[in-house]
């Protein structure tokens, strides 16, 4: 599917450009350290839990856990950032989006398969110790089916237990590859395919790599829809309600419970979105409008470096998933940015 249109943002500056407020000044670098000596590797997911704490996963020391045992997800107390709880270790290729539930059980997409096609393009679902609840797909098999996935890239639940996947990685590329998709999928709260919607594309409705998901306090679902710089917003039956420009080309996404959104940018350059730069911009659900921003940490190019990943704590410390183009300047899997 070559010369796939990317959707266009004429005339769209920028709210980082002009001074905006940080109300997370506080750069906390390397927060959260693994056990046992274990140096991060790549992340690009983190959530919080129902108590407040916060859930995040290690790429097993690099940017893949093929081939390694190791435990990728990892419970940090949110005032310490000691792990609490370690899981899911020799089950998961390539963990790409986290999210944990209203009882506190952990789904994590596993976004590529294996060259013996035992694992890989599943959502799975663990209770909060560890124990497989759920898989969603089949192992190893990529597909664009009612019962596979295509690297699967993120999920996220309802408050009624309905479970929504954001499926297709590659959409972005310049040249996607033939079997290339960009959609949402619907699942029961146990599992049964309900319905789908978009295709790979740059008109309302399509994406190219619908890479996180959130859900507003009306129910509304968030789309990340990173290839194209925008979020489009849904109902939960797949209806467009709208399509807002002003947060960058965004990797990841949170809602907090007051309804302000966080939107993380960690691949805008020159080249894959002139004019701006990466960061964290913050707003309401409200509208399509940029209220404050927290700057990339520094790097060698104007546009900075972010992480992949966002989830805000319930004292509002934002913290950051830095995946592997922001991990080299981070010095570590998640960087803690405190309130004033």
């Amino acid at each position: 599917m070559s010369g796939v249109r990317t959707f266009t943002q004429e005339g769209v500056v920028d709210p980082a450009s002009r001074p905006l407020p940080n109300p997370n000044p506080t750069v906390i670098k390397g927060w959260g350290a693994l056990p046992d000596g274990r140096t991060w590797g790549s992340t690009a997911g983190a959530d919080i839990g129902p108590d407040g704490h916060v859930w995040a996963y290690d790429r097993c020391g690099t940017n893949t856990c093929v081939g390694s045992n190791l435990d990728p997800i990892f419970k940090f107390d949110r005032s310490s950032g000691k792990v609490l709880a370690q899981f899911g270790g020799g089950l998961i290729n390539f963990p790409h989006g986290l999210h944990v539930d209203r009882d506190g059980n952990v789904w994590v997409t596993d976004g590529q398969g294996n060259k013996e096609g035992t694992k890989g393009h599943q959502v799975i679902k663990f209770s909060p110790t560890g124990q497989v609840l759920m898989r969603l797909g089949k192992a190893g098999v990529p597909g664009n089916g009612q019962d596979t996935f295509n690297e699967p890239n993120d999920v996220i639940t309802a408050p009624n237990g309905d479970i929504f996947v954001a499926d297709g990685h590659s959409g972005q590329n310049p040249t996607p590859p033939p079997n290339a998709n960009a959609r949402i999928v619907k699942f029961t709260r146990d599992g049964k395919y309900v319905r789908e919607w978009g295709k790979l594309g740059s008109a309302p409705g399509e994406f190219r790599t619908p890479h996180a998901l959130a859900m507003d306090s009306r129910g509304r679902l968030f789309v990340a829809d990173r290839g194209n710089h925008r979020l489009q917003i849904f109902d939960q039956d797949g209806k467009h309600l709208a399509s807002w420009v002003q947060f960058s080309r965004i990797s990841g996404i949170f809602i907090d419970r007051n309804d302000m959104l966080y939107a993380i940018d960690s691949e805008t350059s020159p080249e894959r979105h002139p004019g701006w730069k990466t960061g964290i911009r913050i707003g309401s659900t409200k509208e399509d409008r940029v209220l404050s921003f927290i700057p990339p940490h520094e790097s060698k190019g104007p546009h900075g470096a972010a992480g992949e990943g966002i989830a805000v704590d319930p004292d509002g410390n934002v913290y950051g998933a830095e995946g592997p183009i922001s991990r080299p300047f981070a010095g570590g899997g998640l960087t803690k940015y405190a309130k004033r």
